[in-house]
């Protein structure tokens, strides 16, 4: 068992930390969506109705997608008034807690996205926006990333167990 844990953590560690990566230099592209659209606003005086859509679907999968690497350099918020003094045992018990509070607000996250995404295939949903953009493809990424980010809640358990049990991963 705790080899196929082991091998859990390293592979879900590993693809969210190429991920995150590559999220993290994605932000250039949104960078340049939203340059684009001040560039045709002020010299072309042509506006371009996509540039703003295109920009929150980049944020959705800027976060959701590198959203896992945020869990797993340990860059999310926490109150630190407390957390910062306390032993790496209690910190354990406190995160393998909380990260099961996590996993399940994921799952029912991903439950509703995975209805709504279906929902957008069946019935070809579109943005009510003058461009009009298919939303499916967003909510495919947005399914992507909150499986993702399961993964590395589960991951991150693991880790917490192995801590409370004194193994090393």
């Amino acid at each position: 068992m705790l080899k196929i844990a082991m091998t859990y953590v390293r592979v879900v560690d590993r693809v969210n930390y190429v991920l995150g990566r590559i999220m993290m230099y994605s932000l250039f592209a949104m960078i340049a969506i939203l340059l684009w659209s001040t560039i045709s606003k002020q010299m072309f005086v042509v506006p371009s109705y996509w540039t703003l859509e295109m920009a929150q679907f980049a944020l959705v999968a800027y976060y959701l997608v590198g959203g896992p690497y945020s869990i797993q350099m340990g860059s999310n918020v926490r109150m630190d008034l407390f957390y910062g003094e306390w032993s790496d045992r209690k910190k354990a018990w406190v995160d393998s807690f909380t990260v099961l509070l996590l996993i399940f607000y994921l799952g029912v996250l991903l439950y509703g996205g995975i209805d709504s995404t279906r929902y957008s295939l069946e019935y070809n949903e579109r943005a009510p926006t003058l461009w009009r953009p298919l939303l499916w493809p967003v909510k495919t990424v947005m399914c992507f990333g909150i499986f993702m980010m399961l993964l590395q809640a589960v991951s991150e358990l693991i880790k917490d167990i192995a801590k409370l049990r004194e193994v090393e991963l």
